[in-house]
Protein backbone atom coordinates (compact mmCIF):
# COMPACT_ATOMS: atom_id res chain seq x y z
CA UNK A 1 0.00 0.00 0.00
CA UNK A 2 1.06 3.47 -0.69
CA UNK A 3 -0.31 6.74 0.04
CA UNK A 4 -0.56 9.67 -2.62
CA UNK A 5 -1.30 13.10 -1.15
CA UNK A 6 -3.33 15.53 -3.24
CA UNK A 7 -3.56 18.96 -3.12
CA UNK A 8 -5.42 20.54 -0.81
CA UNK A 9 -8.77 21.67 -1.06
CA UNK A 10 -12.31 22.21 0.15
CA UNK A 11 -14.23 18.90 0.09
CA UNK A 12 -17.25 19.35 -2.10
CA UNK A 13 -19.81 17.05 -3.67
CA UNK A 14 -18.17 17.93 -6.74
CA UNK A 15 -14.96 16.53 -5.34
CA UNK A 16 -16.19 13.25 -4.47
CA UNK A 17 -16.27 12.03 -7.98
CA UNK A 18 -13.13 14.10 -9.24
CA UNK A 19 -10.42 14.61 -6.68
CA UNK A 20 -7.18 16.65 -8.09
CA UNK A 21 -4.63 14.06 -7.56
CA UNK A 22 -0.23 14.31 -8.28
CA UNK A 23 -0.77 13.16 -11.92
CA UNK A 24 -4.24 12.42 -12.35
CA UNK A 25 -6.42 15.62 -13.06
CA UNK A 26 -10.10 15.68 -12.51
CA UNK A 27 -11.64 15.18 -15.90
CA UNK A 28 -13.18 18.07 -18.09
CA UNK A 29 -16.72 19.07 -17.80
CA UNK A 30 -18.25 20.37 -20.84
CA UNK A 31 -19.48 23.82 -20.67
CA UNK A 32 -17.07 24.47 -17.82
CA UNK A 33 -13.97 26.09 -17.37
CA UNK A 34 -12.79 24.07 -14.94
CA UNK A 35 -13.51 20.65 -12.67
CA UNK A 36 -11.53 21.02 -10.06
CA UNK A 37 -12.66 22.80 -6.53
CA UNK A 38 -9.59 23.74 -5.93
CA UNK A 39 -9.16 24.85 -1.84
CA UNK A 40 -9.07 29.21 -1.67
CA UNK A 41 -6.16 30.70 0.33
CA UNK A 42 -8.29 31.01 3.34
CA UNK A 43 -8.75 27.29 3.33
CA UNK A 44 -7.71 25.71 7.07
CA UNK A 45 -9.50 21.67 5.89
CA UNK A 46 -7.01 19.53 4.20
CA UNK A 47 -7.53 16.08 2.33
CA UNK A 48 -5.65 13.43 1.49
CA UNK A 49 -6.67 10.30 -0.95
CA UNK A 50 -5.39 6.80 0.04
CA UNK A 51 -4.49 4.29 -2.46
CA UNK A 52 -5.16 0.82 -1.24
CA UNK A 53 -4.18 -0.89 -4.19
CA UNK A 54 -7.70 -2.07 -5.44
CA UNK A 55 -7.26 1.02 -8.14
CA UNK A 56 -10.24 2.37 -6.30
CA UNK A 57 -8.57 5.97 -5.96
CA UNK A 58 -8.22 5.83 -10.56
CA UNK A 59 -11.23 5.10 -10.72
CA UNK A 60 -12.86 7.83 -8.66
CA UNK A 61 -10.83 10.66 -10.40
CA UNK A 62 -12.13 8.76 -13.80
CA UNK A 63 -15.68 8.27 -13.26
CA UNK A 64 -17.95 10.51 -14.95
CA UNK A 65 -21.11 12.07 -12.36
CA UNK A 66 -23.71 14.13 -13.21
CA UNK A 67 -22.08 17.49 -14.03
CA UNK A 68 -22.70 20.07 -11.53
CA UNK A 69 -25.72 22.36 -12.10
CA UNK A 70 -25.65 26.17 -11.38
CA UNK A 71 -26.67 28.26 -8.40
CA UNK A 72 -27.68 31.09 -7.86
CA UNK A 73 -28.41 32.97 -4.63
CA UNK A 74 -29.52 36.40 -3.98
CA UNK A 75 -27.90 38.79 -1.38
CA UNK A 76 -28.98 42.11 -0.11
CA UNK A 77 -25.69 43.99 -0.18
CA UNK A 78 -25.07 47.16 2.06
CA UNK A 79 -23.21 48.85 -1.01
CA UNK A 80 -22.93 48.77 -4.60
CA UNK A 81 -20.26 51.09 -5.48
CA UNK A 82 -16.73 50.08 -5.05
CA UNK A 83 -13.60 52.01 -5.61
CA UNK A 84 -10.99 51.84 -7.46
CA UNK A 85 -7.19 52.90 -6.32
CA UNK A 86 -5.17 51.15 -8.81
CA UNK A 87 -3.26 53.27 -11.35
CA UNK A 88 -3.63 50.75 -14.05
CA UNK A 89 -7.00 51.39 -14.48
CA UNK A 90 -9.32 53.73 -16.21
CA UNK A 91 -12.08 54.42 -14.25
CA UNK A 92 -12.89 55.36 -10.49
CA UNK A 93 -15.47 53.36 -9.59
CA UNK A 94 -16.94 49.96 -10.02
CA UNK A 95 -20.48 48.25 -9.95
CA UNK A 96 -20.45 44.37 -10.41
CA UNK A 97 -24.16 42.71 -10.27
CA UNK A 98 -23.30 39.49 -9.03
CA UNK A 99 -20.07 37.52 -7.86
CA UNK A 100 -18.84 34.85 -9.61
CA UNK A 101 -19.22 34.41 -13.37
CA UNK A 102 -20.88 31.72 -15.37
CA UNK A 103 -19.33 32.34 -18.21
CA UNK A 104 -16.11 30.02 -16.58
CA UNK A 105 -13.15 31.84 -18.43
CA UNK A 106 -10.14 29.64 -16.95
CA UNK A 107 -7.61 32.76 -17.31
CA UNK A 108 -10.20 35.02 -15.16
CA UNK A 109 -8.64 37.32 -12.50
CA UNK A 110 -11.42 37.59 -10.65
CA UNK A 111 -11.46 33.89 -9.37
CA UNK A 112 -9.59 34.85 -6.26
CA UNK A 113 -12.44 36.94 -5.32
CA UNK A 114 -14.89 33.68 -4.54
CA UNK A 115 -12.41 32.86 -1.64
CA UNK A 116 -13.85 35.96 0.57
CA UNK A 117 -17.11 34.03 0.26
CA UNK A 118 -15.46 30.12 1.24
CA UNK A 119 -16.32 29.21 -1.96
CA UNK A 120 -13.58 27.55 -4.41
CA UNK A 121 -12.32 29.51 -6.96
CA UNK A 122 -12.24 26.74 -8.89
CA UNK A 123 -15.62 25.46 -9.88
CA UNK A 124 -17.47 27.16 -7.68
CA UNK A 125 -16.27 30.63 -8.95
CA UNK A 126 -18.66 29.45 -12.30
CA UNK A 127 -21.24 27.20 -10.44
CA UNK A 128 -22.33 29.09 -7.51
CA UNK A 129 -23.36 32.54 -8.40
CA UNK A 130 -24.05 35.54 -6.31
CA UNK A 131 -26.73 38.34 -7.03
CA UNK A 132 -26.86 41.08 -5.59
CA UNK A 133 -30.62 41.73 -5.88
CA UNK A 134 -31.02 45.15 -4.45
CA UNK A 135 -28.08 46.41 -6.56
CA UNK A 136 -30.29 49.21 -7.92
CA UNK A 137 -31.69 50.34 -4.74
CA UNK A 138 -28.42 50.57 -2.85
CA UNK A 139 -27.06 52.85 -6.42
CA UNK A 140 -29.57 55.12 -6.49
CA UNK A 141 -29.15 56.01 -2.72
CA UNK A 142 -25.28 56.21 -3.25
CA UNK A 143 -25.88 58.97 -6.07
CA UNK A 144 -28.68 60.95 -4.20
CA UNK A 145 -26.32 61.96 -1.50
CA UNK A 146 -25.35 65.12 -1.18
CA UNK A 147 -22.09 64.34 -0.84
CA UNK A 148 -21.25 62.06 -4.02
CA UNK A 149 -19.65 63.95 -6.37
CA UNK A 150 -19.85 62.42 -10.68
CA UNK A 151 -16.63 60.11 -11.45
CA UNK A 152 -16.05 57.13 -13.91
CA UNK A 153 -17.93 54.27 -13.45
CA UNK A 154 -17.72 51.05 -15.16
CA UNK A 155 -19.75 48.08 -15.02
CA UNK A 156 -18.42 44.87 -15.06
CA UNK A 157 -14.87 44.92 -13.93
CA UNK A 158 -14.69 41.67 -11.93
CA UNK A 159 -17.84 39.75 -13.34
CA UNK A 160 -19.93 39.66 -16.66
CA UNK A 161 -22.80 41.91 -16.20
CA UNK A 162 -24.40 39.59 -18.73
CA UNK A 163 -24.07 36.06 -17.73
CA UNK A 164 -26.86 33.77 -17.95
CA UNK A 165 -28.28 34.76 -14.69
CA UNK A 166 -29.38 38.72 -16.19
CA UNK A 167 -31.83 36.89 -18.29
CA UNK A 168 -34.05 36.35 -15.71
CA UNK A 169 -32.81 38.56 -12.49
CA UNK A 170 -32.43 41.91 -14.96
CA UNK A 171 -30.12 43.62 -12.36
CA UNK A 172 -28.26 44.97 -14.50
CA UNK A 173 -30.99 46.30 -16.81
CA UNK A 174 -31.91 48.30 -13.51
CA UNK A 175 -28.44 49.60 -12.67
CA UNK A 176 -28.60 51.08 -16.02
CA UNK A 177 -31.85 52.76 -15.66
CA UNK A 178 -30.75 54.44 -12.20
CA UNK A 179 -27.52 56.28 -14.22
CA UNK A 180 -30.15 57.09 -16.62
CA UNK A 181 -32.42 58.81 -14.62
CA UNK A 182 -29.27 59.95 -12.63
CA UNK A 183 -27.85 61.21 -16.07
CA UNK A 184 -24.74 59.34 -14.87
CA UNK A 185 -22.40 57.87 -17.41
CA UNK A 186 -21.06 54.59 -17.38
CA UNK A 187 -18.42 52.29 -19.34
CA UNK A 188 -19.55 48.58 -19.25
CA UNK A 189 -17.44 45.67 -20.56
CA UNK A 190 -18.70 42.19 -21.60
CA UNK A 191 -17.93 39.59 -24.04
CA UNK A 192 -21.73 38.57 -24.01
CA UNK A 193 -24.14 39.58 -26.51
CA UNK A 194 -26.79 39.90 -23.64
CA UNK A 195 -25.64 43.33 -23.65
CA UNK A 196 -28.10 43.76 -26.68
CA UNK A 197 -30.83 43.62 -25.02
CA UNK A 198 -30.69 46.79 -23.79
CA UNK A 199 -29.35 48.74 -26.34
CA UNK A 200 -32.94 50.57 -25.94
CA UNK A 201 -31.61 52.34 -22.71
CA UNK A 202 -27.96 52.42 -24.14
CA UNK A 203 -28.50 54.22 -27.20
CA UNK A 204 -29.89 57.30 -26.13
CA UNK A 205 -27.67 57.42 -23.72
CA UNK A 206 -24.69 57.25 -25.58
CA UNK A 207 -25.66 60.02 -28.32
CA UNK A 208 -25.92 62.68 -25.02
CA UNK A 209 -22.16 61.10 -24.44
CA UNK A 210 -22.98 58.89 -21.57
CA UNK A 211 -22.51 55.13 -22.51
CA UNK A 212 -19.82 53.14 -23.90
CA UNK A 213 -19.06 49.54 -24.23
CA UNK A 214 -16.40 47.36 -24.35
CA UNK A 215 -16.46 43.95 -26.01
CA UNK A 216 -13.93 41.40 -24.98
CA UNK A 217 -12.73 39.46 -27.87
CA UNK A 218 -9.79 36.83 -26.98
CA UNK A 219 -9.83 34.32 -29.63
CA UNK A 220 -11.31 33.97 -33.23
CA UNK A 221 -11.27 30.39 -33.04
CA UNK A 222 -14.16 28.69 -31.88
CA UNK A 223 -12.53 25.20 -30.27
CA UNK A 224 -9.87 27.47 -28.28
CA UNK A 225 -13.21 29.46 -27.63
CA UNK A 226 -15.08 26.39 -25.93
CA UNK A 227 -12.59 25.17 -23.97
CA UNK A 228 -10.70 28.73 -22.63
CA UNK A 229 -14.35 30.32 -21.95
CA UNK A 230 -16.71 28.03 -22.13
CA UNK A 231 -20.40 29.33 -22.04
CA UNK A 232 -19.49 33.11 -23.07
CA UNK A 233 -20.73 33.40 -26.46
CA UNK A 234 -18.76 32.74 -29.81
CA UNK A 235 -15.95 34.73 -31.02
CA UNK A 236 -18.55 35.01 -34.28
CA UNK A 237 -21.49 36.76 -32.04
CA UNK A 238 -19.24 38.82 -30.53
CA UNK A 239 -18.56 40.08 -33.40
CA UNK A 240 -21.65 40.47 -34.07
CA UNK A 241 -22.50 42.36 -30.89
CA UNK A 242 -19.93 45.02 -31.55
CA UNK A 243 -21.38 45.58 -35.50
CA UNK A 244 -25.11 45.97 -33.84
CA UNK A 245 -23.46 48.64 -31.01
CA UNK A 246 -21.66 50.36 -33.56
CA UNK A 247 -24.89 51.01 -35.64
CA UNK A 248 -26.89 51.56 -32.90
CA UNK A 249 -24.61 54.67 -32.22
CA UNK A 250 -23.29 53.55 -28.75
CA UNK A 251 -19.20 53.66 -28.89
CA UNK A 252 -17.81 50.19 -28.68
CA UNK A 253 -14.49 49.64 -28.25
CA UNK A 254 -12.68 45.90 -28.02
CA UNK A 255 -10.34 44.30 -25.42
CA UNK A 256 -8.30 41.61 -26.63
CA UNK A 257 -7.60 40.52 -22.92
CA UNK A 258 -5.58 38.31 -21.94
CA UNK A 259 -2.85 37.23 -24.14
CA UNK A 260 -1.64 34.08 -23.71
CA UNK A 261 1.75 33.29 -24.99
CA UNK A 262 1.14 30.21 -28.51
CA UNK A 263 -2.36 30.29 -27.50
CA UNK A 264 -4.16 33.31 -29.01
CA UNK A 265 -1.22 35.37 -29.23
CA UNK A 266 -0.25 34.33 -32.53
CA UNK A 267 -4.05 35.95 -33.55
CA UNK A 268 -3.40 38.95 -31.78
CA UNK A 269 -3.75 41.26 -35.13
CA UNK A 270 -6.64 38.90 -36.68
CA UNK A 271 -8.95 39.77 -33.90
CA UNK A 272 -7.98 43.14 -34.28
CA UNK A 273 -8.86 43.67 -38.03
CA UNK A 274 -11.88 41.31 -37.24
CA UNK A 275 -12.93 43.99 -34.71
CA UNK A 276 -12.62 47.11 -36.51
CA UNK A 277 -14.24 45.59 -39.72
CA UNK A 278 -17.50 45.18 -37.54
CA UNK A 279 -17.08 48.29 -36.05
CA UNK A 280 -15.00 48.79 -33.09
CA UNK A 281 -13.23 52.45 -33.25
CA UNK A 282 -10.81 51.81 -30.64
CA UNK A 283 -8.89 48.93 -28.59
CA UNK A 284 -7.08 47.78 -25.39
CA UNK A 285 -5.08 45.08 -24.72
CA UNK A 286 -3.40 43.22 -21.16
CA UNK A 287 -1.49 40.25 -20.74
CA UNK A 288 -2.38 36.86 -18.58
CA UNK A 289 -2.27 37.39 -15.35
CA UNK A 290 -2.37 34.45 -12.78
CA UNK A 291 -3.01 35.93 -9.31
CA UNK A 292 -3.17 33.65 -6.01
CA UNK A 293 -5.36 30.64 -6.87
CA UNK A 294 -5.79 31.32 -10.88
CA UNK A 295 -2.31 29.82 -11.10
CA UNK A 296 -2.64 26.16 -10.57
CA UNK A 297 -5.59 26.33 -12.35
CA UNK A 298 -4.37 27.72 -15.08
CA UNK A 299 -1.55 25.62 -15.13
CA UNK A 300 -3.59 22.47 -14.19
CA UNK A 301 -6.05 23.31 -17.63
CA UNK A 302 -3.27 23.89 -20.21
CA UNK A 303 -1.65 20.83 -19.07
CA UNK A 304 -4.81 19.20 -19.75
CA UNK A 305 -5.91 20.56 -22.75
CA UNK A 306 -2.75 21.30 -24.62
CA UNK A 307 0.33 19.43 -22.93
CA UNK A 308 2.34 19.87 -26.23
CA UNK A 309 2.81 23.67 -25.09
CA UNK A 310 2.19 24.14 -21.62
CA UNK A 311 5.85 24.50 -21.14
CA UNK A 312 6.44 26.69 -23.71
CA UNK A 313 3.41 28.93 -22.24
CA UNK A 314 4.61 28.99 -18.88
CA UNK A 315 7.96 29.64 -20.25
CA UNK A 316 7.44 32.44 -22.18
CA UNK A 317 4.72 33.66 -18.96
CA UNK A 318 7.86 33.68 -16.70
CA UNK A 319 10.46 35.80 -19.00
CA UNK A 320 7.02 38.51 -19.43
CA UNK A 321 7.04 38.37 -15.36
CA UNK A 322 10.76 38.54 -14.39
CA UNK A 323 10.99 34.85 -13.70
CA UNK A 324 7.87 34.05 -12.02
CA UNK A 325 4.58 33.10 -12.50
CA UNK A 326 2.98 36.58 -12.10
CA UNK A 327 3.71 40.58 -11.05
CA UNK A 328 0.74 42.43 -8.54
CA UNK A 329 3.24 45.23 -9.28
CA UNK A 330 1.14 48.75 -10.85
CA UNK A 331 3.03 49.81 -13.93
CA UNK A 332 3.33 46.18 -15.53
CA UNK A 333 1.11 43.82 -13.91
CA UNK A 334 -1.17 44.49 -16.66
CA UNK A 335 1.42 44.78 -19.12
CA UNK A 336 4.73 42.69 -18.34
CA UNK A 337 8.33 43.45 -18.82
CA UNK A 338 10.71 42.14 -20.51
CA UNK A 339 11.69 41.83 -24.60
CA UNK A 340 8.41 39.75 -25.46
CA UNK A 341 6.41 42.09 -23.29
CA UNK A 342 7.88 45.09 -25.15
CA UNK A 343 7.14 43.25 -28.97
CA UNK A 344 3.60 42.75 -27.63
CA UNK A 345 3.37 46.26 -27.07
CA UNK A 346 5.07 46.97 -30.23
CA UNK A 347 2.76 44.24 -32.11
CA UNK A 348 -0.29 45.62 -30.26
CA UNK A 349 0.07 49.37 -31.15
CA UNK A 350 1.54 49.03 -34.64
CA UNK A 351 -2.07 46.99 -35.42
CA UNK A 352 -4.28 49.70 -33.90
CA UNK A 353 -2.07 52.71 -35.94
CA UNK A 354 -2.35 50.88 -38.98
CA UNK A 355 -6.87 50.31 -38.64
CA UNK A 356 -7.62 53.38 -36.91
CA UNK A 357 -7.75 51.68 -33.42
CA UNK A 358 -5.19 53.62 -31.89
CA UNK A 359 -7.92 56.73 -31.19
CA UNK A 360 -8.12 57.32 -26.76
CA UNK A 361 -10.86 56.15 -24.89
CA UNK A 362 -14.27 57.70 -25.14
CA UNK A 363 -14.19 60.78 -22.70
CA UNK A 364 -18.13 60.13 -21.22
CA UNK A 365 -19.71 63.32 -19.93
CA UNK A 366 -20.05 63.93 -16.17
CA UNK A 367 -21.46 67.42 -16.36
CA UNK A 368 -25.37 66.02 -17.22
CA UNK A 369 -25.47 64.27 -13.73
CA UNK A 370 -28.28 65.46 -11.83
CA UNK A 371 -30.78 64.22 -9.18
CA UNK A 372 -33.95 63.79 -9.29
CA UNK A 373 -35.98 65.38 -7.39
CA UNK A 374 -38.31 62.14 -6.11
CA UNK A 375 -36.64 59.05 -7.23
CA UNK A 376 -39.28 56.21 -9.01
CA UNK A 377 -39.44 54.08 -6.20
CA UNK A 378 -39.06 55.66 -3.41
CA UNK A 379 -42.22 58.28 -2.30
CA UNK A 380 -41.71 61.98 -1.70
CA UNK A 381 -40.79 62.12 2.05
CA UNK A 382 -38.21 59.26 1.88
CA UNK A 383 -36.36 60.92 -0.79
CA UNK A 384 -36.58 64.19 0.79
CA UNK A 385 -34.23 62.31 2.79
CA UNK A 386 -31.93 62.44 0.74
Amino acid sequence: MRSIPIQVFRPTQADQTSPFVHGLAPDPIKGRGTAWSLAHRFNQDERLAYDDGWGTLEQSVHSQGLPPSTQVLEEQVKTILASNDSPDIGFDLSINPYRGCEHGCIYCYARPTHSYLNLSPGLDFETRIIAKANAAQRLREALARSSYKPTMINIGSVTDAYQPAERRLRITRSIIKVLDDFRHPFSLVTKSAGVERDLDLMAPMARANLAAVYVSITTLDPALARVMEPRAAAPARRLLTVRRLAEAGVPVGVSVSPVIPFLNEPELERILEAAREAGASSAFSTVLRLPWEVNPLFQQWLGQHFPERASRVMARIREMRGGADNSSRFGDRMKGNGIWAQLLRQRFQKACARLGLNRARVELDLTQFRRPTCPPELPAAQASLF
